[in-house]
């Protein structure tokens, strides 16, 4: 009797032990669930598409070779060491110099008009002008919408002015995690 007293007051630490470390890790993959869930409602209730990040690398020029960009127009990728200056642009701005715009938290409004459309873009400059910094108008010849509102890693495309998708994809871009220089 008092050796099966011994032995059950010996196995109490090594059960008390195991136990905690069966909670501590219970715990941690409660912890990484939630986050990850949380991650995914915040990035799924974001508007437009999600493209894949192709990374943040300095180019010496626009005309330097790079891996092609993952959409049209670009969401990330290699670019230029500097921005293109925030706010109404009458032509349109190359991807190298854009990309980095987006980096550092911009919104790029942009537009698609062969025949012109006058009515169109004073409707976005209204919009685009409200913003001081962070925000660029720029025509983007070619694409495959009349519209099409870029932040990193972010890509939405449209036919007519949404003024809501627009304002929501410009409040939910300043995220600095993306920035590290390379």
């Amino acid at each position: 009797m008092a050796n099966q007293r011994v032995k059950s007051k010996e196995q109490r630490p090594k059960l008390r032990r195991r136990t905690k470390r069966k909670l501590t890790w219970a715990a941690v993959v409660l912890a990484a669930i939630l986050v990850g869930s949380s991650v995914y409602l915040w990035s799924a209730s974001r508007p437009g598409q999600w493209n894949r990040s192709l990374g943040n690398q300095h180019l010496g020029s626009a005309e330097e070779k790079h891996p092609p960009y993952n959409s049209d127009p670009p969401t990330s990728g290699p670019h230029l060491p500097y921005i293109a200056q925030w706010g109404i642009h009458t032509e349109p701005i190359v991807n190298e110099l854009q990309v980095h715009n987006l980096e550092e938290g911009g919104v790029l409004v942009q537009y698609n008009c062969p025949q012109g459309c006058p009515d169109l873009v004073a409707t976005l400059k209204t919009i685009v002008l409200r913003y001081p910094t962070q925000v660029i108008l720029a025509p983007y010849p070619g694409m495959d919408s009349r519209i099409a509102l870029t932040a990193w890693t972010r890509i939405d495309k449209l036919d007519d002015v949404d003024e809501k998708r627009i304002v929501r994809l410009r409040s939910g871009s300043f995220d600095s995690s993306r920035h590290t220089e390379g």
